[in-house]
């Protein structure tokens, strides 16, 4: 927001060409009129016309999601139909975090959904664009909304409430400039966020077609020239495994000059370790390359190092190659650790059934094929996740500066 002559305008800091007039503050009830949900569980059937709007169809990206609930037609449900340019917004959270409060959905289809009880139907008037809108009620109009929710373990607003809170916006060709925009940002982010997911989705079916298992010793998918069956091996032959022991808790810090301590899965994040406590004392350590293992709460996640790092109770440092990587992600997609885990209530696997887990190899030779291979699809994921981020974090950035 800009100020001029001293006097505080409603001005953007980043502006579309041609637009120079202040933006004005006004009420949603003066925007848009409304229709409450209600409830409408006794109509619910899988062969109804209606894909069904609740509590948990709102996404952390406000995209709907199908739950695979649908309503019957009838005079109840038809008067709750949401029609194309009209927006949902959720009431009620059913946590105390409000992740999902004030979220809302565009609809762009007429006749397809309808709404069950706590969300509320949000009819743009002419004076409000409805992309606009969408972008405007996700995002800085949200934050209000958030500061007047009640409730404890689940939170919730009233419709009225919301209604009387204000919005700043500009003529309605800016908004559509705006709302257009976005509409692109979203749909790019979309599509990086859709193949992320079948990157993933690819390199899980390769983990289970690229390694032999118990009941296949050789496994679906090979290099050319490979026809040994598999041979089975205890973990501890094909890697180098020191199992961690947490440094004395005085010695903890938050200095990044200190030593990186990895201490469970917390440290383990999107197949790499992530600093976030550091220590004084060194006891056994692990350097950039090795794989750090969680033996505990989950057990089985694996992580690259890309710096040296203190091991803490809660880890294993693994001197390998890449197969044995990948092969520790694959025995943890099939839950693999669960037949050794210990603890009702605090999972752990004991470093003698780590070191002497059967599992089966090729030669070493086909090992470092089977690495390069799935690393290369694994590079292609990061790249396309680092793209998704930095996409986010754009539209993060977008959002305080073309809105007021």
């Amino acid at each position: 927001m800009s100020k001029d002559r001293g006097n505080q305008r409603l001005i953007p800091t980043i502006r579309f060409k041609g637009f120079t007039d202040d933006w004005e503050q006004r009420k949603l009830e003066n925007l848009a009129t409304h229709r409450g949900g209600t409830a409408i569980e006794k109509y619910f059937d899988q062969n109804g016309k209606y894909k069904v709007i609740s509590i948990g169809s709102y996404g952390l990206d406000s995209q709907y999601i199908d739950q695979g609930i649908r309503a019957l037609s009838n005079g109840i449900t038809d008067t709750r139909v949401v029609r194309k340019g009209e927006l949902t917004m959720v009431l009620n959270d059913k946590t105390s975090n409000g992740t999902i409060i004030g979220r809302s959905l565009l609809i762009n289809t007429d006749g397809e959904f309808v709404i069950n009880q706590r969300t509320e139907i949000i009819s743009p008037k002419a004076n409000l664009d409805s992309n606009f809108a969408y972008v405007m009620l996700n995002g800085p109009f949200r934050e209000k909304v958030k500061k007047i929710v009640q409730g404890g373990t689940q939170i919730y607003v009233n419709y009225p409430a919301v209604e009387k809170l204000t919005l700043s916006l500009p003529q309605t060709d800016e908004q559509k400039k705006i709302g257009s925009f976005f509409k692109s940002l979203d749909g790019t982010i979309a599509l990086h966020q859709r193949k992320y997911e079948n990157l993933q989705a690819v390199k899980k079916e390769l983990l289970k077609r690229m390694f032999a298992s118990d009941k296949k010793p050789v496994p679906d998918f090979r290099f050319n020239g490979y026809t040994n069956d598999w041979e089975q091996r205890k973990l501890g032959d094909i890697a180098v495994i020191t199992f961690g022991q947490s440094p004395d808790g005085k010695n903890y810090t938050d200095n990044p000059n200190d030593h990186i301590l990895v201490q469970g899965n917390a440290d383990i994040k999107d197949g790499h370790v992530v600093p976030r406590v550091w220590t004084k004392q060194v006891t056994k350590s692990a350097l950039p390359g090795d794989l750090i293992f969680s033996v505990r709460a989950p057990v089985g996640d694996v992580g690259m190092t890309d710096f040296p790092v203190v091991l803490g109770r809660g880890v294993a440092g693994f001197k390998a190659n890449q197969f044995v990587f990948f092969l520790l992600e694959k025995l943890k997609l099939e839950g693999y650790w669960t037949r050794y885990s210990s603890g009702s209530t605090f999972e752990s696997v004991n470093s003698k059934d780590v070191k002497t887990a059967p599992v089966l190899s090729p030669s070493t030779i086909e090992q470092e094929q089977i690495g390069a291979f799935i690393a290369v699809i694994n590079d292609t994921i990061a790249l396309h996740q680092r793209k998704l981020e930095d996409l986010k974090q754009l539209k993060k950035v977008l959002l305080q500066k073309l809105f007021v």
